[in-house]
């Protein structure tokens, strides 16, 4: 019998023994607990905390040992931190996290931190030197100001938020759209805009607007405003829900990947196959995206207290219901990654099952059985079957963590590395916090 199954064994016995009505989703949540501390936080932490360099490794092989040269990304940097903080919160007496969240933070203010023009870099070396040129991005100073926001409320620490105010009023200050609302994503080395040229690739990204910085500076600012309930940070946090809501959010009830300064859609849909396929990263159904967006703007709903908000609420649940009738593995579960509208009709384009998504979907659909547990899409039933499908195509119960796409549809990830700039830890955390709580909670016991 492997140690995961004898967790799992003793989490169900411990369920049983505490809860004299046996109810299965307190049952799950334990198990799911266990999961979470035994084979994703126990995994990452302290390991991952780079005690000579500072800031935490990025890279770990499938059996979770260091790899290559660990370049550190503000985005995977920042995350990372506000993962610990958010353990040292809900486990505080397992110190390290505490200590985990006070490490990070000094990499970001005294390595990521641009003392001369302000602003997050975007990718330094193993020991804090900028790599490439010194652009910046509004998602990489998005997470920055949500690490900070996250470690200033579990810490006090009064460095933290006077570092978020600087990098909100930075970004702001330069980032901002004044026209058309809402920020642009590449910036110099100041914070101002780059625009596109006529040397632009129609593959690159430079230039547009997008929906993944906005939905990202959506939760930031929802995180910052928790502890910091300023009246200009406030009125961007309203000016983002609504952008992604009635603008970037299509009538379809899907986000635009791509747009221009004033908020039209970048699409190739009238374009030949062979051309929509070439600039697939710049124009596609992302059913992942659609499913995270909706949790977040309701979170964004919830912190400015719109508590009867039915716009957003109806907006997301759209969301949701597309995802699961065009993007839904009814067979064995799980969300696809992409998909695309052709001339000719709908159709699934990549049938892969990247983790983040299924995180994401986890927590939106268990807070749609909450909010609808009569709805005919039968969220719970689904949740329960993507739980299923995560626990046996993307939890590695032998070296631990999730692969990085479901073995379903690509088995070679299974000896794939487990962490890299791109995949760390704060989307299955966050989903699974979320979900163990709600399970708690609709069990009866908060």
């Amino acid at each position: 019998m492997n140690k995961f199954v004898s967790s799992i064994l003793l989490a169900c016995i411990c369920a049983l023994l505490s809860c004299q009505d046996n109810d299965p989703r307190q049952i799950l949540a334990d198990q799911i607990e266990q999961h979470l501390r035994s084979e994703v936080l126990d995994k990452w932490y302290p390991q991952a905390m780079d005690t000579i360099d500072g800031g935490f490794l990025s890279t770990f092989s499938y059996d979770f040992q260091p790899a290559g040269d660990q370049d550190k990304m503000i985005v995977t940097q920042a995350r990372h931190v506000w993962t610990n903080a958010k353990a040292a919160e809900r486990y505080p007496e397992e110190k390290f996290y505490s200590r985990g969240a006070e490490h990070g933070f000094h990499f970001l203010r005294d390595k990521f931190w641009d003392a001369e023009n302000g602003g997050f870099f975007w990718l330094l070396d193993k020991k804090g030197n900028v790599k490439g040129d010194s652009s910046k991005t509004a998602y990489g100073n998005a997470f920055g100001i949500y690490a900070l926001a996250a470690y200033y409320k579990q810490s006090e620490n009064p460095e933290a938020l006077d570092l978020a105010k600087k990098a909100f009023y930075w970004l702001d200050s330069g980032a901002h759209d004044p026209v058309y609302k809402g920020y642009f994503q590449h910036l110099d080395r100041y914070g101002k805009p780059i625009a596109r040229t006529s040397d632009t690739p129609s593959t690159s990204d430079l230039g547009y607007k997008d929906q993944n910085s906005s939905i990202h500076l959506l939760e930031a600012f929802s995180e910052l405003y928790q502890v910091w309930p300023d009246e200009l940070l406030r009125k961007r946090l309203e000016e983002m829900l609504v952008l992604i809501r009635d603008t970037i959010v299509t009538d379809r009830g899907h986000l635009t990947l791509f747009l221009y300064p004033d908020w039209r859609p970048v699409t190739f849909s009238d374009s030949t196959e062979a051309v929509i396929e070439a600039h697939h990263q710049l124009d596609h159904v992302s059913f992942g995206h659609d499913v995270e967006t909706a949790f977040l703007m309701l979170e964004a709903s919830h912190v400015l207290g719109l508590e009867d908000d039915q716009r957003t609420l109806e907006v997301a649940k759209k969301m949701v219901d597309q995802a699961l009738k065009l993007g839904w593995d009814k067979e064995k579960g799980g969300f696809y990654d992409e998909g695309y509208y052709f001339k000719d009709g709908y159709r699934v384009t990549r049938s892969t099952k990247n983790w983040w998504a299924q995180a994401e979907g986890l927590n939106s659909l268990l807070l749609f059985h909450e909010l609808y547990p009569d709805d005919p899409n039968d969220y719970y039933g689904k949740f329960l079957q993507l739980w299923d499908y995560t626990d046996t195509y993307l939890i590695d119960h032998e070296y631990g963590d999730w692969y990085a796409g479901g073995l379903d549809q690509q088995p070679e990830l299974k000896t794939a590395n487990k962490g890299h700039i791109w995949k760390g830890i704060y989307h299955h955390y966050r989903s699974l916090d979320a979900v163990i709580q709600r399970l708690r909670k609709s069990g009866g016991h908060e």
